[in-house]
């Protein structure tokens, strides 16, 4: 298993889930002190954990990083992609060096990273890419202009790539894990313009629901995708019914829902250009432990379309009858 951004939050979350199980790990991030940490957690879980430092933007770091991990590991069987950057400020704000940045790792850093695996995988036949989404592939949100481009980006990508894969009758799979709000570090590491600290727009989810999905997603890459949180599902069926409404919802609601109260410190990190936690060990989880909920009923039904499907038939054809038989 090769996790990018694996150091921090949901990535952090997926090597623990990973290990759990017994997987061989391979970890790529930039930040020592978070990697470091990470594998120390995978081998205390009694499996082996390589550490590979690597910024993803950079395809001939990940290309150097897959040479590597099969020949350490053995072949490659999954890779996650995860690695991603931000900027939470107005549109014109940002300079066009960060928003280039955030593109070069949210977006590109997956496309890189997943040629280095192809160049692997299809010669065997055989592997499984999962991409580490969000909603905000459907819908995108003020203040976070870059980072909802990219997530656009990678779900058109995702789509071609699963096509052609498929046309070409290769056993190489891909899917990709859509996520809602999770209680990560980045709130605290993300370049931010906003007057006040940023957050996660509730309801916010624990990291660890966030890497149940993944190692299912892993597991069953059959499916195009898979949804966590309700919220999630809520976003992707407004923006498909109603988005003229939602863009005047978000545009009004949007700024200060993606805040707390408290002010920006001008001194908290930036991960934009180095790590955060190339010194200092970050974790799978923010500062939202709290308000952050460790269960998806959206996850499970996704997961169990066919039992959802047909408790729903089953409640339709109960409600015909009843029906047809009060009109008899």
């Amino acid at each position: 298993m090769v996790i990018t951004g694996a150091s921090a939050g949901i990535g952090r979350a997926c090597v623990e889930a990973f290990a759990g199980r017994g997987d061989r790990l391979a970890l790529i991030a930039r930040g020592r002190a978070g990697l470091e940490a990470a594998a120390a957690e995978a081998r205390k879980a009694g499996t082996t954990a390589v550490v590979i430092e690597a910024d993803v933007s950079d395809p001939r770091a990940v290309e150097a990083a897959a040479e590597r991990v099969e020949r350490e590991l053995g072949p490659i069987d999954v890779w996650v992609n995860d690695a991603f950057t931000s900027v939470f400020a107005p549109f014109t704000e940002i300079s066009a060096e960060e928003f280039r940045r955030v593109t070069e790792v949210t977006y590109l850093g997956y496309v890189y990273a997943t040629q280095a695996a192809l160049r692997r995988m299809l010669p065997r036949d055989r592997g499984t890419l999962v991409h580490v989404g969000s909603a905000l592939a459907y819908r995108g949100i003020p203040f976070q202009s870059a980072y909802s481009g990219a997530k656009h980006a990678l779900q058109g990508w995702h789509e071609a790539l699963r096509c052609e894969l498929l046309a070409s009758g290769s056993g190489v799979r891909t899917t990709m894990v859509q996520m809602p709000a999770v209680n990560t570090p980045q709130f605290d590491w993300v370049l931010s313009r906003l007057p006040h600290r940023a957050q996660p727009v509730p309801p916010i989810y624990q990291p660890e629901v966030a890497a149940r999905a993944v190692v299912r997603a892993a597991d069953r890459p059959e499916r195009r995708e898979y949804w966590v949180g309700g919220s999630t599902a809520a976003t992707l069926i407004a923006n498909a019914v109603v988005p003229g409404l939602l863009d005047r919802y978000l545009a009004r609601t949007g700024l200060d829902s993606q805040q707390t109260d408290r002010p920006r410190g001008a001194d908290d990190p930036v991960n934009l250009w180095e790590p955060a936690d190339a010194r200092q060990d970050h974790g799978a989880h923010g500062r939202f432990t709290d308000r952050a909920v460790d269960r998806s009923p959206q996850l499970w039904a996704t997961t169990h379309r066919g039992v959802v499907a047909g408790a729903l038939a089953a409640t339709a054809a109960v409600a015909i009858g009843t029906y047809l038989g009060r009109r008899r």
